[in-house]
């Protein structure tokens, strides 16, 4: 199954990511990709460079960033696991590495599962 881990920074500490947490990162990754779980990752410019598109009431509206949301969603990863809980695992090393070393920072993590074909019954 393919599931889809976005990042959302809820504190950010003035001083710039410590080397350490970058290094263990890196490491995690590679570890994740040797595995087979870890298929794409990357991070993700601010919202202010982005735009949203929605459609309500039959009107189609596009809005330029910035929005008001205060969470900042900063990354995503795409693995492909054998079960969610696989998958929340990997999500909480990579947290865990932030805490162990980035003193300050606190962030959310959504897990989310990616449909594929398998998930559409067959047209009869």
């Amino acid at each position: 199954m393919r599931y889809l881990v976005t990042l959302k920074v809820l504190n950010q500490p003035t001083t710039p990511p410590p080397d350490e947490l970058m290094e263990a990162i890196t490491m995690l990754g590679e570890e994740a990709t040797r595995a087979g779980a870890l298929l794409d990752n990357g991070g993700l410019a601010p919202r202010a460079e982005g735009a949203r598109v929605e459609l309500a009431g039959g009107k189609l509206t596009v809005t330029d960033g910035p929005f008001a949301e205060a969470k900042e969603m900063i990354s995503y990863a795409l693995y492909q696991t054998r079960s969610k809980e696989e998958t929340i695992e990997w999500t909480s090393r990579f947290l865990k590495l932030h805490r162990d070393h980035w003193e300050g920072w606190e962030g959310e993590a959504e897990v989310l599962r990616v449909f594929g074909p398998e998930d559409f019954a067959a047209p009869s």
